[in-house]
């Protein structure tokens, strides 16, 4: 067996996982219209996939509000946990292992997403920059657009928030997750409150570091009261490198990224949550997190810890190896190709991604990426012919 170390079991939480290889979340925008459902389709890609020792859903809206780009799913409405019980139901029938990502972008959306064509809402009325939004319908529709400027949301409208991200998790739950994931990373809405860039608040959600992460703290709060903290994880976006303020599509850069995100890990570690997810820059020639970085996530959280980024299986293996992880994910391999841990394990080749496919559309580039048993029995057949 190729990379051993990612084929040791773990435990994460309630569960004894086969593998450490992750396959995380990853917007695909499919979803059915009207109501942003999770379907069939939807569920036979999870289970193709569900050989993952872990997985966590693409990112679901906790409410109308918390969408920035058009046909992404979400867990608000009857109709919407159904859709998922379909994609659960498929995973563990596969013996996988299956977290709800709870999504809710802030500030990083359009009126023509929003109720009523409303402004989006923010902890500041700050205008994202250098990131858009996705919209299907008026102006510029079935194109990338500026988001819309936000408006600040009240301190009433904060603990509503709170209580959404809880009935989400309850949701999640209901649809049969194994557990839920907040999203704190991307530049996204628990981000926002996190960064003084986005955060220009001077009430108690605002200011201080320590302020800064009340929001975080809170939703966390809420979320424990009902999953408990063996089922809740936690995703951030620290950025380190100066180069990183031309990439902030995918989170903030803060004067100090470190102290930033050792603090927040801090708020999960006392909460007892099971892991924190960490995804990395993922372009070429990313700079690699600073080892720094990584011991002090380890010192700071006593939970799994999982990375993600432009990881190679050797990679991986070595941070798994070397104690500095305990699960890694692999976005991009994973959906092209459903068998990753097979191929990972026995160093066979792995299927291209089509990068035109990401993003909308029906099967193709979703469910009809072969296996590679499928490859090789195909070119046989071609070649017996």
């Amino acid at each position: 067996m190729k990379h051993p170390a990612l084929f040791k079991p773990v435990q994460l939480g309630q569960h004894t996982l086969r593998n450490r290889i992750v396959f995380p979340p990853l917007t695909r925008q499919r979803s059915a219209q009207p109501g942003d459902i999770a379907t069939d389709l939807n569920a036979r890609y999870y289970a193709q996939r569900a050989s993952a020792g872990f997985m966590i859903s693409e990112g679901t809206q906790i409410e109308p509000r918390g969408q920035g780009y058009a046909w992404t799913p979400g867990i608000y409405s009857d109709a919407q946990i159904d859709g998922w019980k379909k994609v659960t139901e498929a995973v563990h029938a596969q013996g996988g292992v299956i977290f709800a990502q709870l999504w809710h972008v802030g500030r990083v959306s359009h009126c023509a997403l929003q109720p009523n064509g409303d402004a989006p809402v923010a902890p500041s009325a700050i205008q994202a920059v250098k990131v858009k939004a996705f919209i299907e319908t008026g102006p510029g529709a079935g194109k990338l657009v500026d988001p819309s400027m936000p408006r600040e949301l009240t301190v009433g409208e904060i603990k509503e928030l709170v209580a959404l991200y809880a009935q989400a998790a309850r949701n999640a739950l209901r649809a049969g997750f194994d557990g839920v994931e907040i999203h704190a990373a991307n530049g996204y809405l628990v981000n926002q409150f996190i960064s003084s860039h986005s955060n220009h608040r001077r009430d108690e959600y605002g200011g201080s570091l320590q302020n800064r992460l009340r929001f975080l703290r809170e939703v966390i709060e809420a979320v424990v009261a009902v999953v408990g903290p063996e089922r809740l994880g936690v995703r951030f976006t620290p950025l380190f490198s100066s180069t990183d303020q031309d990439r902030v599509y995918i989170g903030l850069v803060e004067g100090n990224p470190h102290e930033t995100y050792i603090e927040a890990i801090r708020v999960l570690e006392r909460a007892g949550a099971a892991y924190v997810s960490i995804a990395e820059a993922d372009w070429d020639n990313a700079p690699e997190l600073p080892e720094a970085f990584r011991r002090d996530v380890r010192k700071a959280f006593s939970g799994r810890v999982i990375y993600a980024g432009r990881y190679t299986a050797e990679r991986a293996a070595r941070l798994v190896e070397a104690d500095l992880a305990d699960l890694v994910a692999f976005g991009r391999p994973f959906i092209a190709n459903p068998d990753l841990p097979e191929r990972i394990a026995n160093g066979w080749p792995l299927n291209e991604l089509k990068a035109a496919t990401l993003y909308g559309g029906d099967e193709r580039g979703l469910t009809d990426y072969p296996t590679y048993s499928q490859a090789v029995s195909l070119v046989t057949d071609e070649v017996m012919s």
